[in-house]
């Protein structure tokens, strides 16, 4: 019945969408439906299009991520075969939580199928005798639980600095008192350890379970993402940190609760390197939302979200990040919101668009950008691939009267790298940009918002939101390994959602942007030799480009703080005769021979999500094969 209740939810949205003053109204309701629990989840469920019902996910969860009794023995003879088998101190504050739920957590610790753990729990002087009586309780019955009883209540992340006193393990894995491990989850750590012995990060995927233990919501993470951290804590549970990084930073800092973990996992990323942080893709923490007393970040939201914005902006202070805004996200203050802003004296920048004929796009496009665009200095180079409209023949004269714009005779079939090529040879900007000439300028910001982040230097190339003219998500980042090769992620979504876990309106590292319109420093550009004009004359280029600055060591990094729209392919139409197709073929053929596996594995998508499409649509079976499988 959810089932059925969210898909028809998400068809009435279409239709009210296309009523302003419908849209508003039911805008205002979900607006006051959001302040419930129940409220937000359902909402959630029905504006992401990948969110998944209870039903959906509790059948897969049966199906994929329930244990038999074949795999456990398959873990502990994992386990016994392991070369080490660190220490993890389980570290847990607690204050005034039923006994009944403090009991359930410390039972889920004591069932993990990784033997080599203790639990250490600081009481943060809860008020009666209930809860530390029950504390010493377990304590007595297990030597590996070690619990202390502070002398007066400080706040989370003054018990959680008490608890971690207690900590001897190499590592330390964070756990709130009403939370619940799976029994795999510490085994799923270790495992890790194996292979990546100098971890000095890791996190695991969640979710959230409810009064009746039903899990829900969720969060199927992607590999470490300098960008996106800045906008989230996707590190949050679980989290598992060695110890004595944590010693270095001095724990958690007070004055940030609510949002502790957030600071903690930023101070703690400056200490390290990406290469030693490690993301296990599966859920293997289950964060209790119902049942018990209020948490202190959903009785203090405001509180927490001006910590989150804190940490945000000192983490960008300390670590020589300037010329930056940090702001809490307006319709989720929760999330922050990081506005970057050029250097001054700006940089030039070369825009290149090359085309044949059709005038009208040509027209539009350089408009926005000559007259529609807030930035300067800056080039317009047209590249012009063989016109003979009148009409284009006219424009082109119409433009030259603007110092600014050049126009490079291109004649020949047409081979998008070459074209692109030869202009980034004649440009003297120091950023290029690489724009379509069906691309329309609806937003004076966007070339600043794409150079702002193109000049740092650990940016190999930057992309931007771009939408179809109905609103529709045309490009929100290129994930590869869908379809065989890549694929725009939330193609054809709704362009006022934010989609999974708001991706689709967050700033964060991707594997490719679409050089519809990507910006590159031109030294980058030449450094790794432009777009390949001989094996990938029109198709994939952009891709390869991308994975060429990856290899590297460049970051991509795609904006929605520059929005365009797109008339996609209207110059050229669609590839559907036999020689585009055989041409298509090819190019497929060329990047798979290049870059291999690299095609496999997007690490910003998770393996659990299906690669035949990039909505965030969970695989079934998952593709991940589990550490006791492994061999």
């Amino acid at each position: 019945m959810a089932s059925l209740l969210r898909t028809l939810s998400v068809h009435a949205l279409k239709a009210v969408r296309r009523v302003p003053l419908a849209h508003r109204l039911v805008h205002a309701v979900a607006e006051r439906m959001a302040e419930t629990r129940w409220g937000a989840r359902y909402i959630r469920s029905v504006l992401e299009p990948a969110a998944l019902s209870y039903g959906e996910y509790l059948a897969w969860v049966a199906r994929y991520d329930t244990l038999s009794d074949a795999d456990r023995a398959a873990i502990r003879a994992h386990v016994r075969r392991m070369a080490k088998k660190p220490r993890i101190s389980v570290v847990m504050p607690v204050y005034t939580a039923s006994p009944e739920l403090i009991g359930e957590a410390i039972a889920s610790v004591q069932a993990q199928l990784y033997p080599n753990w203790e639990l250490c729990i600081a009481d943060d002087a809860s008020p009666g005798e209930a809860v530390w009586a029950a504390l010493q309780k377990h304590a007595a019955a297990d030597a590996r639980i070690k619990v202390v009883r502070r002398a007066v209540n400080g706040n989370i992340c003054a018990a959680t600095n008490t608890a971690l006193e207690l900590a001897t393990g190499e590592f330390v894995a964070l756990m709130d008192h009403d939370d619940i491990l799976p029994e795999r989850a510490l085994y799923e750590v270790a495992a890790l350890l194996q292979d990546h012995p100098d971890a000095d990060l890791i996190y695991s995927d969640e979710d959230k379970i409810d009064a009746r233990g039903r899990r829900y919501e969720p969060h199927f993470k992607a590999a470490w993402n300098p960008e996106l951290i800045l906008a989230q804590n996707y590190v949050s549970h679980l989290g598992v940190y060695r110890r004595s990084l944590l010693s270095a930073v001095g724990g958690l800092r007070e004055g940030f609760e609510g949002s502790q973990d957030f600071d903690l996992a930023l101070r703690v990323s400056e200490r390290t390197t990406p290469q030693h942080i490690h993301h296990i893709p599966w859920v293997l923490y289950h964060w209790r939302q119902e049942g018990g007393p209020e948490t202190f970040s959903q009785a203090y939201m405001d509180r927490c979200a001006d910590a989150a914005r804190r940490a945000v902006a000192e983490h960008l202070a300390r670590i020589g990040q300037t010329r930056v805004e940090v702001e809490n996200q307006a319709d989720a203050p929760g999330w922050i919101e990081v506005r970057r802003a050029p250097p001054e004296p700006k940089p030039r920048v070369s825009v290149i668009v090359p085309t044949r004929d059709r005038a009208d796009l040509l027209a539009r496009c350089a408009e926005g950008v000559l007259s529609g665009t807030d930035y300067g200095p800056l080039e317009l180079i047209v590249v012009d691939n063989g016109s003979v409209e009148p009409q284009t023949a006219a424009l082109f004269e119409q433009l030259r009267t603007d110092p600014r714009v050049r126009v490079l005779p291109a004649p020949g079939p047409f081979n998008y790298s070459a074209l692109n090529n030869l202009a980034a040879a004649e440009a003297t900007g120091e950023v290029l940009v690489l724009l379509n000439n069906d691309i329309e300028v609806t937003d004076a910001g966007w070339l600043s918002a794409l150079v702002a982040q193109a000049v740092r230097p650990n940016v190999g190339a930057a992309g931007a939101r771009l939408l179809f003219p109905d609103g529709r998500v045309q490009h929100a980042g290129v994930v590869v390994g869908v379809g065989g090769a890549a694929g725009h992620l939330g193609y054809g979504q709704p362009g006022d959602t934010g989609g999974y876990y708001k991706h689709l309106k967050t700033a964060r590292n991707v594997t490719a942007v679409t050089a519809a319109c990507l910006a590159i420093r031109k030294a980058v550009w030449d450094e790794v030799g432009g777009l390949d004009a001989d094996r990938l004359a029109v198709a994939f280029n952009d891709v390869d480009l991308c994975l060429k600055l990856r290899a590297r060591g460049y970051d991509v990094v795609w904006t929605p703080h520059a929005e365009l729209v797109h008339h996609e392919s209207a110059t050229r139409g669609d590839d559907r005769s036999p020689a585009e197709q055989a041409r298509f073929d090819a190019e497929l053929a060329a990047l798979r021979d290049r870059w291999g596996k690299a095609l496999d594995d997007d690490p910003f998508y998770s393996p659990l999500f299906d690669r035949s499409r990039s909505d965030h649509h969970l695989a079934s079976p998952p593709r991940r094969t589990p550490p006791w499988q492994a061999g």
